[in-house]
């Protein structure tokens, strides 16, 4: 198996000036795999202001730099690739204006043939989840951790485990072949601030893959 590594998620709504020196803070904590950019519901121009600010911060530490939802702006800001929902951007058109050199993830909720099909479309990963409630995203989908182990099994392609997952409750994730762990309450809720929600977050992963 490969090691698991964290994966951050922007929290559901944030001022990119405010939240600048908590990405740093959360980044400097230690080992990060990538970010997610997410901000719903808000205009493009919005959207745009988070890449100018928060990208650099990450790609200049060599940390993948995600966008979620628009493949399009993706690309033009060179990011480092795009995700999206089964409700979102079709796979193939994502892909398409991604091109071959950036990184597509797909969320594909509880669903193996959602998997199977994202991995046909041209998916780099796919995305379970959620595996506990959450309280960032309206969600009824409850993932039975048994799917990590088989998408682990029988795939190369790597998966990202998401949904409420916290330092206490990570170890079965991790243990069931989960590339990534996303997290993003864990971290930016933490009531002692994205460093030690960073640092809480890769202990556990460590602690839990010595006994695996």
């Amino acid at each position: 198996m490969n090691p698991c590594e964290l994966y951050l998620i922007t929290p559901p709504s944030f001022t990119a000036l405010e939240f600048k020196p908590l990405l740093i803070q959360a980044l400097e904590a230690g080992p990060v795999a990538a970010v997610q950019l997410r901000l719903k519901d808000v205009s493009d121009d919005e959207i745009r202001k988070a890449i100018d600010v928060l990208q650099p911060i990450v790609q200049d530490r060599n940390i993948a730099f995600i966008l979620n939802d628009r493949p399009d702006l993706a690309k033009e800001y060179r990011c480092d690739g795009a995700h999206i929902g089964m409700d979102d951007t079709p796979i193939e058109l994502a892909r398409s204006q991604l091109g071959d050199d950036l990184q597509l993830g797909v969320s594909c909720y509880d669903s193996r043939d959602m998997a199977m099909k994202a991995g046909e479309g041209g998916a780099d990963y796919i995305a379970f989840g959620a595996f506990f409630p959450t309280i960032s995203k309206d969600t009824d989908v409850r993932a039975p951790i048994e799917l990590l182990s088989w998408w682990s099994e029988m795939m190369e392609l790597p998966v990202v485990a998401i949904g409420g997952i916290t330092p206490d409750n990570c170890k079965p994730l991790v243990q069931a072949g989960a590339d990534f762990l996303s997290v993003i309450g864990a971290v930016w809720r933490h009531p002692e601030g994205p460093e030690k929600g960073v640092q809480s977050m890769l202990k556990a992963i460590e602690d839990a893959q010595k006994e695996r």
